[in-house]
């Protein structure tokens, strides 16, 4: 059984999510406030988090930084905050998707559903194959990433990305095929959301990430990972 942490200060909403969930045989804990929720995520260890940006005590985009210091644990806002630049600071933040308000149940549960799965170990089916490059390693059986002897920390979404490429080494992924792949099939055209997490990719994982050698663009067709 899976656990929900619901942040938001408006009852109803707390409300309404609770219901839902626990009809669906999620356990749920809630907090109406950035504090609270912190220390919740920290006893409680939630599967997944659902946050919402407004919240009495900070920004919401603080909650995620400060989750993101020790957890990877899928993070999916939930936000009255439309503009295109709002979504990518959460993103770029930690987050792993965003919902804006209102929102239909049905949607935010199936994305809920999603980055629970995208989540979830790779089982013995997927492999034991080791992907060596110079620079990092890539175990995806353990779904652990490696740089210098040293264990980088990735997102469940950053994850899910790199595993997508890197199982596909050598051929063009079509910018399509990987917001399905690793967004839902749901989704197809939002490209900022791959601009903002293959950022993080090379960031994280490219000697010269302006430069990259491994994360390799491919204009306005997708992207290709190279050893």
């Amino acid at each position: 059984m899976n656990r929900v942490l619901v942040v938001d200060d408006e009852p109803q909403i707390v409300r309404a999510l609770v219901i839902n969930l626990k009809a669906r045989k999620y356990e749920v804990d809630s907090a109406s406030d950035g504090a609270t929720a912190l220390r919740l995520a920290a006893t409680r260890h939630p599967d997944v988090v659902v946050l919402d940006l407004g919240l009495p005590d900070m920004d919401g985009v603080e909650v995620i930084k400060g989750l993101r210091g020790w957890t990877r644990v899928p993070i999916l806002v939930l936000s009255a905050r439309q503009t295109s630049d709002e979504k990518v600071e959460a993103l770029d933040a930690g987050a792993d998707d965003y919902v804006t308000k209102p929102f239909g149940m049905d949607e935010l549960l199936a994305r809920l559903r999603a980055a629970v799965r995208r989540a979830e170990p790779v089982g013995a089916g997927g492999g034991a194959a080791v992907v060596r490059t110079e620079g990092f390693t890539v175990d995806l059986a353990a779904k652990k990433v490696t740089r210098d002897g040293a264990d980088v920390r990735l997102t469940p979404t950053e994850w899910h990305l790199l595993e997508v490429l890197v199982r596909n080494t050598g051929r063009l992924v079509s910018q399509k095929q990987l917001l399905q792949e690793v967004w839902g099939p749901s989704y197809g055209t939002e490209t900022h959301y791959l601009r903002v997490y293959m950022a993080q990719l090379r960031r994280k994982l490219e000697a010269d990430p302006s430069h990259p050698r491994h994360f390799v663009t491919e204009p306005g067709m997708g992207y290709r990972f190279e050893r």
